[in-house]
This record gives C-alpha cells, sequence and structure tokens, in this order.
C-alpha cells in the first residue's frame, strides 16, 4: 500500500476498489507475515463484514467516510468491541464490551481493524520480547527487537501489512517502535486523546496515539480523532530547532552519522539549530517519573481490573505474568519492598508542575518551535542477548532506561512527541529523529515534521 490514507480511502468512496478488496489484501500479509509474531489476534472474518458493509453503503451511494474500508491495526491493551483484550499478559482476557473512545471515533470515520497487536507485555518494556505470545521481531531484521512496548503495530505497518494503526505510549512506547522499525510514531499532548477503554500504565503519562508509514497518514488520523486540520508549516528557513544535550550525547556510531545528516539537511534548507542544556530537566524528570510511575501502575491497574475483570485481583494478574522483566518491576517496585510511599508519591506529584514550567521556559527563552534529538541511541538489537543489558560503544547498559532516556521529557512535560525516520545505522536499521512540541500545539509540530520529513532524504 504505497497510496496515502487519503488517497487509497477516495478509491474506496469512488468504487475504483473495494473495502473488501482491501482486508483480504490486508489479512493475507498478516498470515504472510506470521513470522512476525505482530498480531496477538486476526478477526479476518469481522473484518470483512464491516468491508461488506461498507461496499454495500457505498453502491447505494450512502457512504462517504474518511477512512472508508481503510485496515489498521490496534494495540492488545485497546478496547474493540467483540474482541479479547489481553494487554500482552495471561491474567488479562476478557471480551470488550465496547469499544475504546478512540477506536469509535476510527470506525465512525469508515477505519476497519483487522486485528490486535502484539505488545511489550503489560505494556511495560522497550523491546516486545513477550514470553507469553513470542517475541516481537523487527521486520528489517528478524533477529532483531521491534522497540517497543507498541512493537506489533510498529512491525505490522514497516512489514506493509496495514499502512496505519494505534499504540499507546506512557515513556516512548509509540516513538521508540517507530523509530526502530522505520516509520512514524505520533505522541499527542498528554490529555488530547481520551483513554477511556484502554488498560493503564501510568495514568499521568499515558496517551494512545496514531502510527503510520509516514507523516501525512499519521497527521491525517490524529486529524480525525480530533476533528481539527493542521495549520499551514513555517517554511524550513524560519524554524528554530533546539538540540536536545544531553540527548545526542552518547549515540551508537551509525544513529550519530543519521543524526548529523539529517542536520545536515536542515542546515541546508536554512533551520535555525540551536544548543540547549536540558541535563537538569532530564535529571528532574527521570526524579519524579519512576515514583510516579509506579504508584500509578497499582492503583490503576486495581481499578481497571475492578470495572472490567472483576474477578481477578491485580496479585494474581502478576503471579501469571510471563515475562520476567515485567515480573520483577511489579513484584519489587509496584507490590513489593521497592514501591514508593505514599508521601514519595506525593512529592513527586507535586513537583511536575515545575518541570512542565522548565520545559516551558526553554522553549520561551530560545524561542523554539521544537527540540530536536535522534529518538533513540542506538539501533534495534538482537532480541535474544538485549532483553536486559545491549551493548553502546563498548558498555553493557541497562536496557529499559538506555532506551527510554530520550523519550521521557514528552511523558513527563505532557509535551507532543513524533519520531521520524532519518536513514539507516551501522547495522542496516532504521533510526529515528524526534521532534518534542508545545504541551497542546500537536497539530503545529505535526505540520513541522511533515516538512521535515520532505527535507530529509526518505528511509530505504
Amino acid at each position: 500500500m504505497t497510496m496515502s490514507l487519503r488517497q487509497l480511502s477516495e478509491l474506496v468512496r469512488k468504487r475504483k476498489i473495494t473495502a473488501t478488496s482491501l482486508i483480504e489484501e490486508a489479512c493475507d500479509n498478516a498470515v504472510a507475515h506470521s513470522e512476525l509474531d505482530a498480531f496477538i489476534c486476526l478477526d479476518r472474518q469481522g473484518a470483512l463484514q464491516k468491508a461488506q458493509r461498507i461496499d454495500n453503503e457505498l453502491k447505494e451511494g450512502s457512504n462517504n467516510r474518511p477512512l472508508a474500508g481503510i485496515p489498521i491495526v490496534v494495540k492488545d491493551n485497546i478496547n474493540v468491541r467483540g474482541m479479547q483484550t489481553t494487554a500482552g499478559t495471561p491474567g488479562m482476557n476478557f471480551k470488550a464490551k465496547s469499544s475504546a473512545p478512540i477506536i469509535e471515533s476510527l470506525e465512525k470515520a469508515g477505519a476497519i481493524v483487522i486485528g490486535k497487536t502484539n505488545l511489550h507485555e503489560l505494556a511495560f518494556g522497550v523491546t516486545s520480547n513477550n514470553a507469553a505470545y513470542g517475541a516481537v521481531r523487527n521486520p528489517w531484521d528478524k533477529s532483531c527487537f521491534p522497540g517497543g512496548s507498541s512493537g506489533g503495530t510498529a512491525a505490522a505497518i514497516a512489514a506493509g501489512v496495514v499502512s496505519a494503526g494505534l499504540g499507546t505510549d506512557t515513556a516512548g512506547s509509540i516513538r521508540l517502535p517507530a523509530a526502530l522499525t522505520g516509520i512514524v510514531g505520533f505522541r499527542p499532548s498528554t490529555g488530547c486523546l481520551s483513554t477511556e477503554g484502554i488498560v493503564p500504565s501510568v495514568p499521568a503519562f499515558d496517551t494512545p496515539g496514531p502510527m503510520a508509514a509516514n507523516v501525512e497518514d499519521t497527521a491525517y488520523l490524529f486529524e480525525i480523532l480530533t476533528g481539527a486540520a493542521l495549520p499551514q508549516a513555517k517554511p524550513l528557513n524560519q524554524l528554530r530547532l533546539g538540540l536536545a544535550h544531553p540527548l545526542f550525547d552518547n549515540l551508537s556510531p551509525g544513529v550519530y552519522q543519521a543524526f548529523k545528516a539529517a542536520l545536515h539537511s536542515l542546515n541546508y534548507a536554512g533551520t535555525t539549530l540551536i544548543e540547549v542544556d536540558l541535563s537538569s530537566l532530564v535529571s528532574a524528570v527521570l526524579d519524579v517519573g519512576f515514583p510516579i510511575g509506579f504508584h500509578q501502575m497499582k492503583t490503576a491497574m486495581t481499578q481497571f481490573l475492578a470495572s472490567y475483570q472483576p474477578n481477578t485481583q491485580l496479585a494474581e494478574l502478576v503471579t501469571m505474568i510471563k515475562s520476567k522483566d515485567v515480573k520483577a518491576v511489579y513484584q519489587e517496585s509496584v507490590l513489593g519492598p521497592n514501591a514508593p510511599s505514599t508521601a514519595d508519591y506525593q512529592s513527586a506529584l507535586n513537583k511536575v508542575p515545575g518541570v512542565r514550567d522548565s520545559y516551558l521556559k526553554i522553549i520561551q527563552q530560545h524561542q523554539l518551535d521544537a527540540i530536536v534529538f535522534p529518538t533513540a541511541p542506538i539501533e534495534a538489537q538482537p532480541i535474544s542477548t538485549s532483553s536486559n543489558q545491549l551493548e553502546l560503544n563498548g558498555k553493557m547498559v541497562p536496557t529499559l532506561d538506555t532506551l527510554i532516556h530520550n523519550n521521557v521529557i514528552a511523558a513527563v512535560t505532557g509535551a507532543p512527541g513524533i519520531s521520524i525516520p532519518i536513514g539507516r545505522g551501522n547495522n542496516g536499521l532504521p533510526v529515528g529523529l524526534e521532534l518534542d512540541g508545545v504541551p497542546g500545539a500537536d497539530l503545529t509540530l505535526l505540520a513541522i515534521a511533515r516538512e521535515i520529513e520532505r527535507a530529509i532524504k526518505p528511509l530505504t
């Protein structure tokens, strides 16, 4: 599917192609790429029934929906009516009685969910090495992980199964897998899109968001979800972007070269690049992020289970977790001896407004349109050796901490963030560039990203 979502849907509406043919092709592609373990479930029959309804409506001249017949995939921590929600863990498996509002919006626009995608178990992790449903594999190199936690959605899009889908992002779970699989992933400002009907991680930081093959399609989904249109972007020679230290101070050689080439392209286009020091902001973000995260992982999941799967207690759910890294976090830092005290949690929560003010002051002080940095400091790594540690510049470093390091600012400040592909690293795997904008200015950031994508050589 090389056409844009807008063009593809227009062909369906004009009855030059059928919704049924698009769904059949997508489902066939999903089966053909089954070795990626991108899906937890594929709903071919249900999707084809919806496609047939759209085709029938079009025959009668009554369908003019902007996503008519477009197949999409949905991360399996988002409720889709009539389908099981698992969050990638054995202890959760209920049939959703209603869809999350974000799904209702896309289905009302004519999109068709063909299946639920695999993820890092309980959406807590950065590799999508899921011990319960299988490790998701990167289409660029099937021995490597695609990033997480929205790895299944990213892999399905990167493999060409579909052109677009939904993920969720708490601390990079949309942007990171987008970067490592060579697609686009957009984290909206926190609170912009409803999280109702979505299995929670950390409500203070959680948001769903669109993922697609390019910025145009990502923005189109977001426009439909919000009912707003992208503004005209500033020309690149009027943009001011902040080069965010220390977010590009320790990169793999391949990421460094790709990022350097992207900056060269922006420089050539006349973009003003201003170095800014975010060291104290990054420290403050990490300082508050973990206490808030571990506390809310307990309270939010307890409330969610009470509403959707009342016969299961959180402690019971945790005993059934299959992925060792996730189980250890829940046993030690969420329910166990390392869990933050109520006082520590409240203290961290009280610091968040100050952290957000600091971020805005940096943006305002330098009159920045966005800050720019590599989405991840390293390319995708082998599944077999990188679950807990990976090698970066000759040193073994923790996988989780290393891969979320550049993504946590947007999470805690509530800012929108988008990852766009900028090339390949030394191992031939994709590299992403992230832009973080001003909280609430999501459409502006998407418009900027679209212009930057055009200026940077596409990933081939």
